[in-house]
């Protein structure tokens, strides 16, 4: 391989940045001193290809989309050429143009990327290799790609292990085709259940999510970016956009400082500073008065200084234009200064702000080349990083057939069963009995495959999706009679089967109600003012029940929902989230035994919308009072999750009992399995300042470990308290330990506290 490069590269070692044995800042600055000013702003630029200037088309028509697949192609390859905006040099690469153009799977997607190379080395002056980017939210949003559960649904796992498995397996099958980096891997919190995006993202708590960060950039990017099985990671939305004003898709975030630094900030802290991730995207709202694309306290301040970020932050999409939106920027010229200066380096949309504007700009003086050159410098710094230079292509038959595909959906399957919560199970109704011979499933969910794939799924879908209804006919076999009827839509009243399903509720020995949410209420840009079920789902579920028949209501959907009447009436209650392909059989495992259910609510469930905000780690003034018509308390709270066996806690130790601001304590705990069934068990640690120098929250998360144990089985469970985790802003914003009396509190939920044991900082 050695040789191989010297024959390609040798003759061109005059041009310092092609040879591969210099440092990579030596060869970066080599290149951008021979760079145009048009050809630098074209290393800015990563379009989406879903827009309509890369050849796409003004509708969601996904069927329309697709006819448009090839021209998007063409348009592909005269922006890496550097011919499609005369005025503006060969494009930096591309996002989502897998998802986008590329539908027939893994061979035409690495084939096609390989002939982008060749362009981009072949046929523009400086031969500097495209930087490829895609969606990973929950696996490589491309056909061909698994489709692990998503957001929420990967919370209530509690699986660290697990999730590092998954965007492992993500960043494999990404890499293979020939992508370097996935984006919306969405570290922030759920802070608004509101908000249709919320879907993408794991808890609510900004400690857990921290966890998740860690698990993620190991996972997906590694130690070694350049390393043929990694990508870069991306995170998203920095620093937040899940608490916007009204619950609504880029409202603003009107949060202080001192929240945002307590609750939305330590998952990127983690991510950024402790794992070294290499992407960002800068958010949609505007935080404090200052659209995030134009702040360059945000992007250069907190991200660059304090977090010491070294990778590339990306814009949303038409994310310049929010500088328009919040009327900061008084037309695309002034939004590409202002988003220069603050610190996005790379436009991934077709925005004049960072093509012909943005090169006009710098030439009337109104931005310095200097910028320019910051945001370029950084840019090839990454694609050197990745060896790009060196290793352009990928191997077209190891992106087909080096890839363990089975063993990624193995991997889905047992994410969708750890993701899967029992909320309900009154009279031990399930586990259900394998001797039915006659099954009613009911409902809009029961067998829509895509429903329960979530939002950032790609347009084309190569593998079989597994839904409830085929799930639970192949668990029974041929044996038993399932009986199907859908009974309503998920909105509207246009299907009213409401009498069939009763029919086949009477007709069952149990019925199986399969409700929730759509691709049409749940996602980006699907922000709802009610958490009810929608259209006739809640009348659908009380006829059904009605009939006598022990029924079992399983929710696909990916935010918190207030199924008051259901979490009163109905026996047994199951939240799947967006359990993605394998969703079906992980339910029907649930459902039967198979599996014993482990998840854990990542998320706190409310009785009402009005609640809201119904985040566990309140200040202690909140639940002082009821409201007149409902309990303040949630419906389900933070952590809750049952099982098929039982479990005990015993011997809370906390030791040293007293330490120094700098020293730590270790927190021990017995958890015995006092049922008859094997089982997980999420054991949880919250910790409280009883008197602080600032009003804290009633309990935070602190620690959390899942734990198998089988009947009778007992282990011990150690966790560690650092200052890392006993820190938080004093009256001067300072970050710091306080002396004082602090209470651990370990238990199931956050709610279900089993013991608790104090320790004091002197």
């Amino acid at each position: 391989m050695r040789f191989a490069y010297l024959m390609l590269a040798g003759p061109l070692f005059a041009q310092p940045y092609l040879d591969a044995r210099l440092p990579i800042e030596q060869r970066v600055e080599d290149l951008l001193a021979r760079m145009t000013l048009e050809e630098k702003v074209g290393q800015m630029n990563m379009p989406c290809v879903y827009g309509v200037e890369m050849g796409g088309v003004a509708t969601y028509d996904a069927q329309v989309a697709l006819q448009h697949a090839a021209l998007k192609r063409d348009v592909c390859r005269r922006f890496a050429e550097g011919t499609h905006l005369p005025g503006l040099g060969p494009g930096g690469g591309f996002f989502t143009l897998a998802d986008n153009a590329l539908h027939e799977g893994p061979r035409q997607q690495a084939e096609f990327f390989n002939e982008l190379q060749r362009i981009a080395l072949n046929k523009t002056r400086l031969k500097i290799p495209l930087l490829q980017t895609e969606e990973g939210t929950h696996g490589l949003m491309c056909s061909g790609g698994t489709v692990f559960p998503e957001g929420p649904a990967l919370g209530s796992t509690w699986n660290i292990a697990l999730i590092e498995q998954i965007y492992a397996a993500a960043a494999r099958e990404a890499r293979a085709v020939g992508i370097h980096q996935l984006f919306t891997l969405v570290v922030e919190p759920i802070r608004d259940p509101r908000l249709g995006r919320n879907e993408e993202a794991y808890s609510e708590d900004p400690y857990m999510c921290a966890r998740y960060a860690e698990a993620i950039v190991r996972g997906a990017q590694g130690t070694d970016v350049s390393a043929p099985d990694r990508v870069v990671a991306g995170l998203c939305h920095y620093p937040g956009q899940s608490q916007p004003v009204s619950g609504l898709e880029r409202g603003a975030m009107e949060v202080s400082e001192r929240m945002l630094r307590e609750v939305f900030l330590p998952p990127w802290a983690v991510g950024i500073r402790k794992m070294g991730a290499l992407g960002v995207m800068a958010t949609y709202p505007a935080i404090d008065g200052i659209p995030a694309h134009g702040s360059d306290w945000l992007l250069t301040s907190v991200l660059r200084d304090e977090l010491r970020f070294q990778g590339l932050v990306l814009g949303e999409g038409l994310g310049l234009s929010t500088l328009l939106d919040e009327h900061t920027a008084a037309d695309q010229k002034d939004a590409g200064v202002q988003a220069l200066r603050a610190g996005v380096d790379v436009g991934i949309s077709h925005e004049p702000a960072y093509m012909l504007e943005l090169i006009e700009a710098v030439k009337e003086g109104r931005v310095p080349i200097q910028l320019v050159d910051r945001a370029v410098r950084r840019v090839l710094t990454l694609k050197f990083r990745l060896g790009l230079f060196e290793r352009p292509y990928v191997d077209v038959e190891a992106a087909v057939n080096g890839v363990p595909r089975e063993r990624h959906r193995a991997l889905a399957l047992q994410a969708a069963r750890e993701g899967i919560v029992l909320l309900k199970n009154q009279g031990n109704l399930l586990p259900l009995s394998r001797q039915i011979r006659r099954i009613a499933v009911i409902g809009p969910n029961a067998d829509n495959g895509r429903n329960q794939l979530g939002d950032y799924t790609s347009k084309v879908i190569l593998q079989e999706v597994v839904t409830v209804l085929e799930g639970m006919r192949r668990k029974l076999g041929p044996e038993a009679e399932v009986i199907h009827v859908k009974g309503c839509e998920i909105v509207g009243s246009k299907l009213n089967q409401i009498r069939e399903a009763e029919e086949a509720a009477r007709k069952a020995e149990v019925a199986v109600v399969v409700v929730g949410e759509s691709v049409a209420t749940n996602g980006e840009g699907r922000d709802v003012a009610s958490l009810d079920l929608s259209g006739m789902q809640e009348e659908l579920v009380r006829a059904v029940h009605a009939t006598g028949t022990p029924t079992v209501v399983v929710l696909i959907n990916g935010r918190p929902l207030s199924i008051r009447w259901l979490a009163e009436h109905v026996p047994a209650v199951v939240e799947a989230w967006l359990p993605g392909e394998q969703g079906g059989h992980a339910v029907a495992d649930v459902l039967f035994g198979d599996y014993n259910p482990s998840g854990r609510l990542p998320v706190t469930v409310p009785r009402h919308v009005g609640q809201l905000p119904v985040y566990y780690d309140h200040k202690p003034t909140k639940l002082k009072r009821n409201y007149v018509d409902m309990p303040g308390t949630p419906l389900y709270p933070f952590g809750h999750g049952l099982s098929y066996t039982t479990f005990e806690y015993s011997n809370l130790q906390v030791v040293p009992p007293q330490i120094p601001p700098q020293g730590s304590v270790e927190v021990s705990v017995n958890v015995s399995n006092t049922g008859s069934r094997a089982g997980e068990e999420v054991v949880q640690l919250y910790l409280h300042k009883p008197v602080s120098s600032v009003v804290r929250p009633v309990k935070q998360l602190r620690g959390f470990e899942k734990i198998a144990l089988k009947p009778g089985e007992t282990k011990t469970v150690r966790m560690r308290l650092t200052p890392e985790e006993l820190a938080f802003y004093d009256r001067g914003m300072v970050r710091r330990v306080e002396p004082g009396t602090y209470r651990v509190m370990v238990g199931s939920s956050s709610e279900q506290i089993r013991l608790t044991a104090d320790f004091v900082v002197q």
